[in-house]
């Protein structure tokens, strides 16, 4: 079962990451979101779409452009779905083809919403010597709930995939972190470990050695 767009459960309890973003770029929670997916030579179902051309397959466009949506709703309502999928795609056309190296920007806009459905309308795009071209553009609705509201044990599993979610938030959107700051980490330092460096005093002048 798969409860929260790109969290999976297996059948032992453990939860699998499927993420087909690397960054969330800009957000408004709710309302819109843009996040990029850089195309790699090295992802395995290339050597089959297709041996000689390879290009991200539509399904996976799609998918991308369902988990940005998902997190402007997720952050919007502070986690309180473990579960946000896609219930439907509409008008689905697709465009330019996404080849290794090249960059996806997937763009949602939140439509409509009420208490358990949110319709957003999506877009990909990839940039070219022409300027951008778009992949896909889509118009979907997206379902949320907990899993408690449908198994005995439920409870247990939302807090687990809530916990993934917001791990993998921090990595999509480091400077969602520390009041919209990122965050500078200095390695090797103390036991072998990793503090926070301070930040630099507003007007001051940085040197590096």
């Amino acid at each position: 079962m798969q409860p929260a767009g790109n969290v999976t459960l297996s059948r032992n309890g453990c939860l699998m990451r499927f993420t087909l973003l690397d960054r969330v770029v800009a957000i408004d929670p709710g309302k819109t979101i843009t996040a990029i997916k850089t195309l790699s030579l090295s992802e395995e179902y290339l050597a089959d779409h297709f041996p000689r051309f390879p290009v991200m397959p539509g399904v996976l466009m799609l998918e991308a452009m369902t988990q940005a949506a998902a997190w402007t709703i997720r952050i919007a309502e502070d986690f309180a779905h473990s579960v946000v999928v896609l219930r439907s795609a509409k008008n689905v056309k697709y465009g330019d083809f996404v080849e290794p190296g090249r960059v996806l920007t997937v763009t949602a806009e939140v439509l409509s919403q009420d208490e358990t459905t949110t319709k957003v309308k999506a877009s990909g795009t990839v940039s070219s010597a022409g300027g951008e071209r778009t992949s896909l553009t889509a118009r979907l609705v997206l379902e949320r709930y907990n899993m408690a509201d449908r198994l005995p044990h439920g409870d247990a599993i939302d807090a687990r995939v809530r916990a993934e979610m917001r791990k993998l938030w921090a990595v999509l959107h480091p400077t969602g972190r520390s009041g919209g700051q990122p965050r500078r980490m200095v390695y090797g330092a103390g036991s072998g470990g990793m503090i926070e460096a301070p930040r630099p005093v507003a007007g001051a002048a940085t040197f590096a050695r």
